[in-house]
């Protein structure tokens, strides 16, 4: 009887095991981190076979094409699928969902659902002199400051026009430049890019060390290194990319996935086989507590948007830079070939020199230096 029995329970046992592979709910990794895949087109029986991909080795989707996300049915049928398979989702949008069907997605989809990316780069754009951007004009820092701010805010409360007492999903949105004044404007979690030739460590060091001061969360999301195929970066690339985001703290490591014309995928099998081994990695190596008090925080001047990624850069788009932008630059280079991965860059907006936020030490632009 006894023989029966176990027989029956290691039937049990391989029957769950083999639903658990087929269906993607193997071994999660710990919720100190999402990693997944962010898709901008709108093949959906594409989008499916590459869910059933890496349902077993990320924890995250975003749904990233508005040929999706701006109609219902195929939504609702992105997130039904998203869930079954065990994932949490997150969508991109530029205008407000229904009340009513974020109240319906609360109840299908529960934590699972975690909440909206809204816009895109509005920090950048701004930096940049988009067509579509907060400030045109402005007549110094702080007016170009307040001009941001309240712009952006009015955009992201139109988004969330739909929201009730009972709802509150985050919005997520990624960026490449002024993350302190992406969070002023509301933004709960932004996603630093790692893309182009740009400074893994500038990028990390401006957004988390906005999000540790404003109490807000971050990650990385891997872009673009090119204009043309094959976009991304080697799948070796990618892999250092993806560990160095898990090292330095990072909630959400994110890849990016869509051609230019948003029409397909860019990721190949030697990319999801990084994306695999990253899985394996922070199984492997879980992440200790990301200690602030660890860490030294750079001030910057308040309202002093400079982009810092060269010397041709500009001050919130609008002003040229000047010698004080050159001392700037060659204080912070110093900073981070000293400090390395240690160093945040934060801003002189509302800090209190009796408070160094869990830092070790700030030290600020004008040359104080505050020790705890």
């Amino acid at each position: 009887m006894r023989d029966r029995n176990y027989a029956i329970l290691l039937l049990v046992d391989l029957l769950i095991v083999s639903l658990f592979l087929q269906y993607g709910f193997f071994v999660k990794a710990p919720l100190d981190v999402f990693v997944g895949i962010d898709v901008a087109y709108a093949d959906f029986p594409e989008i499916k076979r590459l869910i059933d991909e890496i349902s077993s080795y990320t924890n995250l989707f975003v749904i990233g094409s508005t040929g999706i996300t701006y109609n219902v049915t195929k939504l609702d049928e992105a997130c039904q699928y998203i869930y079954d398979k065990g994932l949490y989702f997150i969508f991109f949008t530029e205008r407000p969902p229904r009340a009513q069907w974020l109240e319906d997605a609360k109840r299908r989809w529960g934590d699972q659902f975690l909440g909206l990316y809204a816009y895109d780069e509005g920090g950048g754009r701004q930096l940049d002199l988009y067509e579509y951007r907060p400030v045109w004009e402005a007549d110094n820092y702080t007016d170009a400051r307040s001009q941001f701010v309240n712009s952006m805010s009015g955009w992201l409360n139109w988004i969330t026009m739909g929201y009730t007492s009972s709802l509150n999903f985050p919005l997520f949105t990624s960026d490449y430049a002024l993350y302190w004044f992406d969070y002023k404007a509301g933004y709960d979690v932004l996603l630093a890019q790692f893309g182009w030739n740009y400074s893994r460590q500038l990028n990390v060091a401006l957004c988390r060390g906005a999000a540790t001061v404003q109490n807000k969360d971050w990650g990385v999301i891997i872009t673009w290194t090119y204009n043309n195929p094959p976009y991304i970066e080697s799948s070796e690339e990618l892999y250092n990319d993806l560990i160095y985001a898990y090292k330095n703290g990072a909630k959400y490591v994110v890849v990016f996935d869509s051609n230019e014309n948003y029409t397909q995928g860019i990721l190949e099998e030697e990319h999801l086989e990084a994306l695999k081994q990253f899985w394996q990695y922070i199984q492997d190596n879980p992440r200790t507590s990301d200690a602030t008090s660890d860490r030294v925080a750079y001030v910057l001047p308040k309202d002093y948007a400079y982009g810092f990624r060269g010397p041709n850069d500009k001050i919130w788009g609008l002003w040229e830079t000047d010698a004080f932008s050159d001392e700037l630059c060659i204080n912070l280079g110093s900073l981070m070939k000293q400090y390395g991965t240690k160093l945040d860059i934060i801003y002189d907006d509302g800090l209190e020199l009796s408070n160094a936020y869990e830092y070790h030490k700030l030290i600020f632009w004008n040359g104080t230096v505050y020790v705890p």
